[in-house]
């Protein structure tokens, strides 16, 4: 498989943005090996969890949680997903598929890490992965939280909002990850911050798989990843361990999800969840420090 790695010099410098970088080498079904990057902040022995993000950010999308994460003595674990941030970037498009996202991001977390008792929080894509992993691997996870994410199966039509991105992603010239970022928060980005959600893709060469997120989201019942979420949502049917929805109130893409969630996820039942005023799409950044004392409270009252 033919991979970019995007340079550490395009790394340097970012605010906000400090912590030690990890890596580990997993398959890349195939034939050989993928690197990916992670943080790992706060106590090793305290309670994991699991921060996945979505499209088209990275682990930077955390650094206004992992400090309450890590203060209140939870070990916070952020990986860049594969084609993110500081983890490597096939090419071509063609190499990305739903599958082998999941699969990479198992192996980095079961196989490498071997996280047990997993606390998942999870927004975007992060949700379409972490959710499908909860699906796969119920006996790794303790609670999870979700905020602006679903696992789609293609059975329901998408919403309009969601139909206008995936035809924005794919015949906008360049693509402008900083920009979608910005333009996705109720918060005006700095220069700076818009600039180090583009870092990782210094030319249009390592957006491939930026690119090719948004149609690898099931919008009909023969997508090629239906089945498989089709079969992890029989295991979120019967998934009884304490399930939060923290969604904003500002994400016309998810926007009623969490119901939905609520409904059909048993462990959901009773538990306080919130929606997060002001937040828009990315709500870890426009309201992150509020979202980390949710997911405080509740590993908490475990």
């Amino acid at each position: 498989m033919e991979t970019l790695r995007t340079p550490d010099r395009c790394f340097e410098g970012l605010p906000g943005y400090e912590w030690a970088a990890h890596y580990a080498d997993v398959p890349d079904q195939d034939g050989g090996t993928l690197r990916m990057h992670y943080l790992d902040e706060g106590p090793p022995d305290g309670p994991t969890v699991l921060l996945l993000h979505g499209e088209p950010s990275w682990s930077y999308l955390y650094r206004h949680m992992i400090p309450v994460l890590a203060g209140a003595g939870l070990r916070a674990v952020a990986p860049d997903l594969v084609g993110f941030g500081r983890s490597d970037k096939p090419t071509p498009r063609s190499e990305y598929t739903f599958a082998r996202h999941v699969e990479w991001t198992r192996s980095l977390l079961f196989d490498h890490l071997d996280l047990t008792r997993v606390n998942l929080v999870c927004q975007d894509w992060g949700g379409l992965i972490g959710l499908r992993l909860v699906g796969e691997h119920p006996d790794r996870f303790a609670r999870v939280v979700v905020a602006n994410s679903y696992l789609p199966t293609g059975d329901s039509p998408p919403g309009e909002a969601f139909l206008n991105w995936l035809r924005f992603s794919q015949e906008v010239d360049v693509f402008p990850a900083g920009t979608i970022v910005n333009f996705g928060c109720t918060t005006d980005l700095s220069p700076e911050v818009v600039a180090a959600y583009d870092a990782p893709f210094p030319d249009q060469t390592y957006a491939e798989g930026a690119r090719q997120f948004p149609k690898l989201v099931p919008v009909s019942p023969d997508d090629p990843a239906a089945e498989a979420n089709r079969a992890a949502w029989k295991v979120l049917e019967t998934f009884d361990k304490p399930v939060l929805t923290a969604f904003s109130d500002g994400d016309p893409i998810t926007a009623g999800s969490d119901k939905v969630l609520q409904a059909r996820i048993p462990g959901a039942k009773g538990q306080p969840h919130t929606t997060i005023a002001g937040g828009g799409h990315f709500l870890q950044e426009d309201r992150g420090p509020q979202l980390a004392e949710v997911v405080v409270g509740f590993v908490g009252s475990a």
